[in-house]
């Protein structure tokens, strides 16, 4: 089984996380740069020059990551760790999410309505077509 560590791409002059591949195991490749850059819209639209990359080996401060927040010193290019728990952000992050969700169950909604309605049209259409064509529309 492979074990990848992370990789923590970073704006190099701010030291914000740009993204966090997080850890890979199984049956999987470590990818490059190149094929970060290609994948990750965040990283897409940046100039590579101007990206840093920390490579965290697998299981290295697993729990910190877990709990903290963080950010990279642009100058010494190391992690810096908020250790105030992340519970805050999770709950905001939590309510943001479940507003999301529910704008998206009224959307869901909507569109069903839609779709029924245009379904009862499409069928309304089929019928007179079916009734022209057996001679019975003048």
């Amino acid at each position: 089984m492979n074990k990848f560590g992370r990789k923590i791409y970073f704006d190099k002059s701010t030291g914000n996380v740009l993204i966090d591949t997080g850890e890979l195991a199984g049956d999987v490749r470590e990818t490059t740069t190149e094929e970060d850059f290609a994948t990750y819209t965040v990283l897409s639209g940046r100039k590579p020059e101007t990206v840093g990359c920390l490579r965290i080996p697998f299981g290295q401060d697993r729990e910190k990551f877990a709990q903290y927040a963080y950010h990279v010193d642009p100058v010494t290019e190391k992690i810096v760790w908020d250790l105030t728990p992340i519970q805050r952000e999770e709950e905001e992050r939590k309510e943001t999410m479940e507003e999301q969700i529910a704008a998206l169950q009224s959307e869901n909604a909507r569109l069903r309505e839609q779709l029924a309605s245009t379904n009862a049209d499409l069928q309304g259409l089929v019928e007179y077509i079916d009734e022209a064509l057996s001679g019975g529309v003048a």
